[in-house]
Parts: structure tokens; C-alpha cells; sequence
């Protein structure tokens, strides 16, 4: 079964840096169904009060990629989401050892 990562860029532009925010298993619907679901939950409030309040806005870059930007009174928090899919693995039998998809080293 196809493994993903669901990864967060830290920082600002060029100065950005990604982290793996989620691990899952799974198809790519089921993978990205899981995403959209980290999204639409960034930065919830807590409150009924406070959800009214809270302005969230979603921009997709690619098909993978998300970009989530969530305002309130208090803080705007802002994020970007991409889904990543585990292509290759030194320490999985089912995957090649490198990206290019040769088990071979030169």
C-alpha cells in the first residue's frame, strides 16, 4: 500500500523549510481526503463564538499542494501543505533504494 507524508513548510519564502507533519497509508484519494481534512482544521477555534469569527481561506497550488491562510481577532496563521508520496526506501523490500529506481549502486 502506497505510503504518504503530509508536509509543512516552516518559514517564509526562500527561508521556508518543510517538516513531516503526518504519516499515512493509503490510496492517493484516501491520502489526500486526509490533508484536506489537516487543512480544514489548521488553526480551528475552540469556540462556536470563535468560528464565526475566524476567516479561513484555502489556495491550491498544485494538486498536492495547499496553501491555508486563518485569521481571527487576536493572530492571522498561515501554512503550506503538500502531500508527498514515499517513492523509494533502503529499509523497504517493495521500494526501489533510490529515486531513479535502481536497486544498484554505482
Amino acid at each position: 500500500m502506497p505510503r504518504w507524508a503530509v508536509m509543512r513548510a516552516l518559514g517564509r519564502a526562500e527561508l521556508s523549510h518543510y517538516t513531516v507533519h503526518r504519516e499515512l497509508e493509503g490510496t492517493e484519494v484516501e491520502a489526500l481526503a486526509a490533508m484536506m481534512h489537516i487543512i480544514d482544521t489548521f488553526e480551528e477555534a475552540v469556540t462556536a463564538a470563535g468560528r464565526r469569527r475566524q476567516r479561513r481561506q484555502v489556495f491550491r497550488v498544485s494538486e498536492r499542494s495547499y496553501f491555508v491562510r486563518v485569521q481571527n481577532r487576536m493572530s492571522d496563521e498561515e501554512a503550506q501543505f503538500v502531500l508527498a508520496e514515499l517513492v523509494a526506501d533502503t529499509h523497504d523490500d517493495g521500494l526501489p533504494d533510490a529515486a531513479c529506481g535502481s536497486t544498484q549502486t554505482p
